[in-house]
């Protein structure tokens, strides 16, 4: 069976998918889809395909600080009273 369903472009380029299709996909917000160019039309995937951006360089950085939560946060905040760090719990 097929569906057909209708939507507009906005003046961003934006869609709104039908709610139906989103249903039927299990497509919530930030879920990432794929369009697929064809000569007959386009179809809309669920998912990416390979591996993300961020995914290929992701440890190539070297920061001069450590990143750990608490020593991070001390540097953004500046020194905590007492001069001590908090205890974690």
């Amino acid at each position: 069976m097929i569906w057909t369903m209708k939507s507009t472009i906005s003046s961003k380029g934006q869609i709104t998918v039908p709610a139906e299709v989103r249903r039927r996909l299990g497509l919530a917000a930030g879920t990432t889809v794929r369009f697929e160019l064809r000569p007959d039309g386009v179809i809309l995937r669920k998912g990416a395909a390979g591996e993300h951006v961020v995914d290929k360089v992701f440890g190539i950085l070297k920061p001069r600080r450590p990143l750990d939560s608490l020593a991070l946060l001390d540097h953004m905040r500046g020194p905590r009273p007492g001069g001590r760090r908090a205890r974690r719990r």
